[in-house]
């Protein structure tokens, strides 16, 4: 179910907010709706159909003063680039475990006073059948919300919007966020993954309720 909760207001001063605001204008970006003032969470990034999306959300988090984290593969962890990727919030993973990466990221939440973390569940700029689950499954194991964030090219506008806490019942959850991806443009909406997980196909048809009995006609009275 969504929950309420307190957003953050923006930084008014500091390096990282300044040098993000000009970036932004200079890009054409509005911001849009505020982050959540929680000190944990999962954050969906969406869409994801471009490389510089990463550029843009970590612009937007700078502006917004939050120290956003995000996964990587470990293979781009390596060197000058993933120097500076770590520095700017990157977190270097195995892909070859799911499974075992989703314990070790909730752990990495559970353990940290304040952490959110950003992650893509499209898991690829090119156009798939179904979005990754990980942070459904990190969120639910973690016991913090998930959030939603977008990058609409249509409007040229960035924000957050409802935040819910994972209940187990998938397909309720992903209608949460089905509902709220309508009408946000990708850069390439070709390439955009519409919101679905596998795990839904997996889960029986919902059965219809029966339908009403007619009732027999009463026999006409003689009296």
């Amino acid at each position: 179910m969504i929950v309420d909760v307190r957003r953050r207001a923006a930084p008014r001063s500091g390096f990282k907010h300044w040098f993000a605001g000009l970036v932004l204008r200079l890009g054409g970006w509005t911001m849009g709706g505020a982050p959540p003032a929680v000190p944990k969470m999962v954050v969906v990034a969406a869409p994801h159909t471009v490389l510089r999306d990463g550029f843009w959300m970590v612009a937007f988090a700078w502006w917004w003063g939050i120290r956003l984290q995000w996964v990587v593969k470990s293979d781009l962890s390596g060197g000058p680039v993933g120097w500076f990727l770590r520095q700017v919030g990157a977190v270097p993973v195995q892909r070859s475990a799911p499974q075992g990466q989703v314990t070790l990221l909730a752990k990495e939440i559970s353990r940290a006073a304040e952490i959110v973390l950003s992650i893509a569940p499209e898991g690829t700029r090119a156009r798939r059948d179904v979005w990754k689950s990980g942070f459904y499954h990190i969120a639910r194991e973690a016991k913090v919300p998930i959030c939603l964030s977008y990058l609409d090219y249509g409007r040229s506008e960035a924000g957050f919007g409802p935040c819910f806490m994972p209940s187990g019942d998938i397909r309720a959850d992903m209608d949460i966020v089905r509902e709220f991806y309508q009408g946000v443009q990708a850069r390439h909406p070709e390439l955009f993954t519409p919101p679905r997980l596998r795990e839904e196909d997996e889960l029986p048809a919902a059965v219809p309720p029966p339908a009403p009995r007619a009732e027999a006609p009463r026999a006409a009275s003689t009296m």
